[in-house]
């Protein structure tokens, strides 16, 4: 079966406003570089999901799966294949009592939103975690002493290989520092369930705002990234370690190390993932070369290189 075989198929399952053809995948990064997508899908439910998985497979047709794009480096050569991606059209969040439900493509801002709307405390650390649920939970997200391990009861995964949805409790799920068991084995989250306490509206807003407040003056959040670049050593800060060996604000082409935040690789608008990926290998090999220390990456590479 051909790639426009595919396209047609999914056409007809869910309509043409959820196929698209060679669409550049720099506007669905946060860093905003990326070549494009062969077919984008953006399907609506569970069952859309499983069924394009299971078409792509039986004619071994590459699939991969994204979420928001937050945590996400595309090559400048794109992603060949279908390309699904659980954002928007995937989203959506439900309060009942201290309990939370959202669906994968949920934006966290917006999942805490609701929590504060309620009146529920424990989620104002990820009010400014610019991603999705999903992929917050693949990562175990977290910020200023919270983490998502921290609130999640249960999640629905989808099992790749088999395509059977399955209930994982937090011990299950294996949540630990930027990992998870559905990372791990390459499930796909759908949708947690978080458990919180019952707090104040008014003292929720003002962590919020303080939260936020102080992420705004120490991040470089007028600049397209992914956030943190890389993982935080054991027993060491990525950003002083960056810093300590001298890169911050060394650029390769249009990416540069943050001067704000040296933890931060920034695209000062005209980078494209080249330029990205050259300078996280320099900052990986000078940092080793200085303090002794492999880093790793936080974020995710995908897709063909030119």
């Amino acid at each position: 079966m051909l790639l426009s075989d595919i396209r047609d198929f999914l056409v007809e399952n869910s309509g043409a406003e959820q196929v698209l053809e060679n669409e550049g995948m720099a506007k669905y990064t946060t860093f905003r570089v990326g070549g494009p997508a062969e077919l984008l899908y953006l399907p609506k439910t569970e069952e859309e999901i499983a069924e394009c998985i299971k078409i792509c497979r039986l004619h071994d047709v590459p699939v991969t799966l994204i979420g928001n794009g937050s945590n996400l480096i595309v090559r400048d050569g794109g992603i060949k294949g279908v390309t699904i991606r659980l954002a928007e059209n995937f989203a959506g969040v439900e309060v009942m009592g201290n309990r939370i439900t959202a669906r994968a493509g949920e934006s966290l801002a917006r999942v805490s939103n609701a929590a504060k709307r309620a009146s529920l405390t424990g989620l104002e650390f990820a009010s400014g975690i610019p991603g999705s649920l999903g992929g917050a939970m693949a990562m175990n997200a977290g910020a200023y002493g919270g983490q998502m391990s921290d609130v999640v009861v249960s999640a629905r995964v989808l099992d790749i290989k088999s395509l059977e949805i399955r209930m994982y409790n937090l011990e299950a799920l294996e949540m630990g520092y930027r990992t998870s068991r559905p990372l791990k084995e390459g499930g796909v989250v759908l949708s947690a369930e978080m458990a919180l306490e019952k707090g104040n509206i008014a003292e929720i807003g003002e962590k919020m705002d303080e939260l936020n407040r102080r992420r705004r003056e120490k991040q470089p959040l007028t600049y397209p990234s992914a956030g943190s670049t890389f993982k935080r050593p054991e027993g060491y800060f990525a950003g002083a370690l960056i810093e300590k060996a001298g890169l911050k604000g060394v650029s390769v082409g249009g990416a540069q190390v943050s001067e704000l935040h040296a933890g931060f690789i920034i695209n000062t608008g005209n980078a494209n993932a080249k330029d990205i990926l050259a300078l996280i290998e320099l900052v990986k090999k000078r940092v080793y070369e200085d303090s002794g220390v492999m880093m790793e990456t936080e974020v995710r590479v995908l897709g063909e290189d030119t």
